[in-house]
């Protein structure tokens, strides 16, 4: 039997930020839910992918534009210093997204980890971005991660902090299985992943409801087949019209689901999740020391789409 590691996981899930609403009435919001989440004893709290403002991407404007008025030139800066010096106030850590601007005006959609003391312990920006570049003027609205983002350039790290190894990724980056493993190879106990998910997909006329069935489907896979624990979290429901998804959850290394929203609104979900029922999980299903086989899988790293079938290197037994 396993020894028990638990810790206090928070979600704080957000509802509409509006492209009226300015990074201090977001910080209250975060404020309060970080007060919650310690109320109910968290160690944690995830907050979403792009916390601080509105999802913009979906706006088509020049991306001068778009650093004035939604990128952030460092971090902490005076508008979320607020949240940090909390964080410090009350001992508890946090996942923050938001974008950033690089002293080289490189763009990136970000997300941070912050431990007790208010320190940065890591830093991710995303590398699955969605969406397009170009104007797609007969949309109903734009995804425009691939113009106003470049392409992660950090990797998929992980961090021991908060009294677990922890890695991050943002919104798409769930869906990729290759995320989860590359963490779960260095060790990663628990995941962490914000999202902002339109709930109409502008490329094809897919049903509502599947938005949030392979948003569930994926995260609950890859906590079992990474034999993790993952805290996502959505920022979601109507900004200025345009609806996103909500869906909030905490979800065990067995894929089963510990907490999950209720709203579109702001709320907080809280599980005291145990580290070890991972170590079992990793122990006794996914050993990946004693069963994987990474000479049979290198067409994951060689190719990025589809190609030919790959023959035998000799006849299979008659």
């Amino acid at each position: 039997m396993k020894t028990s590691r638990k810790i206090g996981l928070a979600v704080a899930q957000m509802g509409p930020m509006h492209l009226a609403d300015d990074r201090a009435a977001a910080v209250a919001r975060l404020m309060e839910m970080m007060r919650e989440a310690k109320s109910r004893s968290a160690d944690l709290v995830v907050f979403p992918e792009l916390a601080l403002t509105t999802f913009f991407p979906r706006y088509w404007m020049l991306e001068k534009e778009a650093e004035d008025k939604f990128f952030e030139k460092s971090m902490p800066n005076a508008a979320v210093q607020p949240l940090f010096d909390l964080a410090v106030e009350l001992g508890i850590g946090f996942y923050l997204g938001y974008a950033e601007l690089t002293p080289e005006r490189r763009r990136f959609n970000t997300a941070i980890l912050v431990d007790k003391t208010g320190r940065i312990v890591q830093k991710y920006r995303k590398i699955h971005l969605p969406g397009h570049a170009d104007h797609k003027v007969n949309a109903p609205f734009q995804h425009l991660e691939k113009k106003f983002f470049d392409v992660g350039d950090l990797g998929f790290t992980v961090a021991d902090a908060l009294g677990a190894t922890i890695g991050m990724c943002i919104c798409n980056d769930r869906r990729w299985p290759e995320t989860w493993r590359v963490l779960s190879l260095q060790g990663a106990e628990l995941g962490l992943v914000g999202y902002n998910t339109p709930s109409w997909n502008i490329h094809w006329n897919e049903p509502v409801h599947l938005r949030m069935h392979t948003h569930l489907i994926a995260l609950q896979a890859s906590a079992y087949q990474n034999a993790m624990w993952i805290g996502a979290a959505a920022k979601c429901g109507s900004e200025d019209g345009f609806h996103m998804i909500g869906g909030s959850v905490i979800v065990a290394p067995s894929g089963e689901i510990a907490a999950q929203s209720s709203s579109e609104e702001d709320e907080v979900i809280f599980a005291n999740i145990d580290l070890a029922i991972g170590d079992t999980f990793r122990e006794h299903v996914f050993n990946f020391a004693k069963h994987r086989r990474p000479e049979h899988y290198r067409l994951i790293v060689e190719r990025t789409a589809a190609g030919p079938a790959v023959k035998p290197t000799e006849s299979p037994p008659e």
